[in-house]
């Protein structure tokens, strides 16, 4: 099980700098820049560098606490799946494949935004799955036991257990593919570079394997923490009818987002005891499912996207 020691919990510099285990690849957002550096077939590393360009780095009111977790969340999701998807063309069978009806009707109306319009609507297509299948569809299977429990307490608890219960068999049933556990590597990589960054060591392979696969401000603990934050807030609500409580679930949504993003960021820079009894079910989620330990070379490709965010102002990336 995580013990403290397992995440070195007192960094000398606690970084904003966070990523994405890709396929053979990882994903780094700095300050200013999103790195991404791909194990390409032929052994190489490919650096793929942009500048970032979010809501939250054009305008102030994007930045506002409870408003940021919001905003974040939908941005590291379309910054995500991009990452994925280019780290994929590295990987794709060299064959033809002709663009279907779909892909033209979005060329011929978006033109040159087709694919970024199709990435967000790809992103919203995944957000209404999620929101289905882990907030929706707990609160369906908690009415039947309505009849039998008078206590709306005692329903949005036993609501809360079920979604979480849900989020945990699937993080780990996914864990179990040989393809999952290759990219589970790269997320166990990532956290280990992160660890030595903050300890400003020299980022080296040597360096960076000593550091543990487990880190408290992973994304693992903050869809943790939302669903956490979700069963409390559900609970001021009552039990409604089955319409009201389908609406609250959509319309809370980024309340608790950003609820659980500030609890995070609280969390995230404590080294206290209560800090990591508070982490704990993140860690726990990574320990069994989400993180494994990477090789040399999967360190490598870490490395070469963290630097590729590295500003000279370390002040820019404090947490």
């Amino acid at each position: 099980m995580p013990k403290i020691k397992d995440i070195k919990r007192t960094p000398k510099h606690c970084t904003t700098i966070g990523g994405q285990a890709l396929i053979e690849g990882v994903m780094m957002k700095g300050p200013k820049d999103i790195a991404i550096a791909v194990r390409k077939p032929d052994n190489e590393i490919e650096l793929k560098k942009e500048a970032l360009n979010t809501l939250s780095t054009k305008y102030k009111f994007f930045r506002l606490p409870f408003v940021r977790g919001v905003v974040g969340l939908v941005e590291a999701l379309v910054i995500g799946v991009q990452s994925l998807m280019y780290s994929a063309e590295f990987y794709e069978e060299d064959v033809e494949v002709q663009p279907g009806k779909i892909d033209a009707f979005f060329e011929k109306i978006f033109k040159d935004k087709a694919e970024s319009i199709a990435m967000y609507i790809s992103v919203f297509i995944s957000m209404l799955i999620a929101v289905g299948v882990f907030m929706l569809a707990p609160t369906f299977i908690t009415n039947l036991a309505k009849k039998s429990i008078e206590s709306t307490l005692l329903l949005n608890l036993i609501e809360g257990l079920i979604r979480l219960s849900m989020f945990l068999i699937y993080v780990v049933a996914i864990s179990k593919m040989k393809d999952i556990q290759r990219v589970f590597q790269y997320h166990g990589a990532e956290h280990k570079t992160i660890h030595c960054y903050e300890h400003e060591e020299e980022l080296t392979v040597e360096n960076v394997r000593k550091y543990p696969i487990l880190h408290p401000r992973c994304g693992t603990s903050f869809l943790f923490m939302v669903m956490i934050i979700s069963i409390l807030v559900f609970s001021f609500f009552g039990w409604p009818n089955p319409l009201m409580r389908f609406v609250l679930r959509i319309v809370m949504l980024p309340v608790i987002a950003g609820i659980s993003y500030e609890i995070n960021r609280i969390i995230g820079r404590s080294g206290s005891s209560l800090a990591y009894i508070l982490s704990y079910p993140g860690l726990f989620i990574q320990k069994i499912a989400t993180t494994r330990e990477p090789d040399d070379s999967q360190i490598e490709v870490a490395i070469e996207a963290l630097k590729g965010v590295l500003v000279n102002d370390k002040e820019a990336d404090r947490w």
